[in-house]
């Protein structure tokens, strides 16, 4: 039998072990850890969903701003169950003193998208009307305050309606304008119709919300860079399934999302909504560019046309 090979001097590597030798099922492919983990984790998932849901639901028939603050503690709850950590740069944007609330306006590659900015953002998320209907997924979204959009130029009277009363109301909402999510490796043009909700009065003298681009992306997977290979275990796209996804990405010891919040931006400021969408997807699509290279990225200021 011969022995295992040694690192190179100097080198932390452990030397590999040899078949037969304590502890070597535990560094094979094959260990139990690698279906151990995702079933650990929805073990607390399900539970503690059910918990927050309850909650939320006595939230929403109360006064105050639990409704609001639970939300957050859940998001919260499942990065910490699922070892997604979040690292944040820049600063996030807050209402401006004149009553106006904040549109997040983010890059979309994954369901883990609604984990993280739920988890940072005091905001409601606005998501497509098919969503309702998803099993489970519905009945969380629906207690989050979701508000449903349809994927059409013009929004029926309804919704922007609904939508004035909750800019109204002092909420925030985070939009995903490509309208769907893309493999992680690019940010897909932004659709100029999501942004009419920047065009919607949100205070008594006309003004809309104030807009805030955002890059996310997920650079850290069990500790190390995230590249071509790795991203589409992160990423969720075209037709696959949640929860084989979900059983892919749970294998792993541990995430990283990076969130680069930009400058928020007044509407105002650009012509046209065309304009608004090509600058804020400028913005989040060279952000995240930086961020898939490793390399540090600053916010920068956004210029009006």
């Amino acid at each position: 039998m011969t022995n295992p090979p040694r690192p190179p001097p100097g080198s932390r590597a452990k030397p590999a072990l040899a078949a037969g030798e304590p502890g070597a099922w535990l560094a094979s492919p094959r260990s139990p850890r690698r279906w151990l983990r995702p079933i650990a984790k929805l073990s607390l998932v399900l539970p503690w969903t059910a918990l927050c849901a309850s909650a939320q639901a006595v939230a929403l028939l109360l006064p105050g701003n639990g409704k609001t603050v639970l939300p957050r503690l859940y998001w919260s709850g499942l990065c910490t169950i699922l070892r997604l950590r979040i690292r944040i740069t820049g600063a996030i944007a807050h209402p401006t003193p004149d009553g106006r609330p904040v549109v997040y306006v983010s890059n979309h590659s994954s369901w883990l998208d609604i984990l993280v900015l739920g988890a940072r953002l005091d905001a409601c998320f606005s998501a497509k009307e098919e969503v309702a209907k998803w099993p489970l997924i519905g009945t969380i979204a629906r207690l989050g305050r979701t508000v449903y959009v349809r994927r059409k130029r013009n929004s029926t009277a309804r919704e922007r309606d609904e939508m004035r009363a909750r800019l109204a109301a002092g909420d925030n909402l985070v939009l995903f304008p490509e309208g769907t999510t893309s493999d992680g490796a690019r940010v897909l043009p932004f659709r100029s119709a999501f942004l009419s909700i920047a065009e919607i009065p949100a205070t008594s003298d006309g003004k809309p919300p104030i807009v805030q681009p955002i890059s996310l992306v997920y650079d850290r997977l069990a500790g190390l860079p995230t590249g071509r290979v790795t991203r589409p275990i992160l990423a969720w796209y075209g037709d696959m399934e949640i929860a084989s996804h979900y059983w892919q990405l749970a294998r792993h010891g541990g995430l990283r999302a990076t969130l680069l919040m930009h400058p928020p931006i007044d509407p105002c400021d650009f012509p046209d909504r065309k304009a608004l969408a090509q600058a804020i997807w400028r913005a989040s699509a060279d952000g995240a560019a930086t961020l898939r290279q490793n390399r540090p990225a600053d916010p920068a200021p956004l210029r009006s046309p």
